[in-house]
């Protein structure tokens, strides 16, 4: 599915979310307090947006995802950024091996949720952040957006509507708020998890510090 809307992946985003996308992303970045020089995996990395901005921040950065299709927009648009095929849930990367971990809108993707968090904080240092950055089932009117208005659009900008019907869907039934942070907390040992409401709750921001 994500192969197939690649190409148009970067556009869809920006004309479904009025470019707010962008903001949420620099607000990931914020949070996580990166300093120069710090290393940063960037999981489910899509086309390099989050990673992009890592590294504009001074971070050095590597960023995975399990779609080639992706991976190669990525390189693409950011060929100083090392760009990898990987999986989450198995990365080939050693223990405390970085500073930061980010997922932005990838987690809910992922098969095993719980493993893919496990993995992403047993790459960071202990004291690091593992950053994830999600949709939640948006409250009132929004709702209506997402589920009659996001699929119709998204389907004429990449041709895929069913890709974006199953956006609707999984963002509506992933778990948000308490429900994730417990999640985050079955998964891997966290000395602190703070989260924040993004665009009225549209969006989540979560932010892990590792034991």
């Amino acid at each position: 599915m994500f192969a197939s809307i690649a190409s148009r992946y970067d556009r869809a985003n920006t004309i479904l979310s009025a470019g707010v996308h962008h903001l949420w992303r620099r607000r990931a970045v914020q949070r996580a307090e990166v300093r120069r020089g710090q290393r940063v995996l960037d999981c489910a990395t899509g086309t390099g947006d989050l990673a992009i901005r890592f590294r504009d921040a001074g971070a050095d950065v590597v960023g995975v995802d399990f779609t080639p299709q992706m991976i190669d927009l990525a390189r693409a648009k950011a060929p100083s950024i090392r760009f990898e095929v990987a999986d989450v849930t198995s990365l080939p990367y050693s223990s405390d091996s970085f500073d930061i971990a980010s997922i932005a809108f990838g987690i809910r993707n992922v098969a095993d949720p719980k493993k893919g968090i496990a993995e992403m904080a047993r790459v960071v240092r202990p004291r690091g952040k593992v950053i994830v950055l999600e949709f939640a089932k948006p409250p009132g009117w929004l709702a209506l957006y997402h589920k009659h208005v996001l699929p119709r659009v998204g389907g004429m900008v990449t041709g895929k509507r069913e890709a974006y019907e199953y956006l609707q869907s999984s963002a509506a039934q992933f778990p948000s708020r308490e429900e994730f942070i417990e999640l985050m907390q079955r998964s891997a040992r966290f000395d602190l998890i703070k989260w924040e409401p993004l665009t009225f709750g549209i969006a989540y921001l979560y932010v892990g510090i590792t034991a």
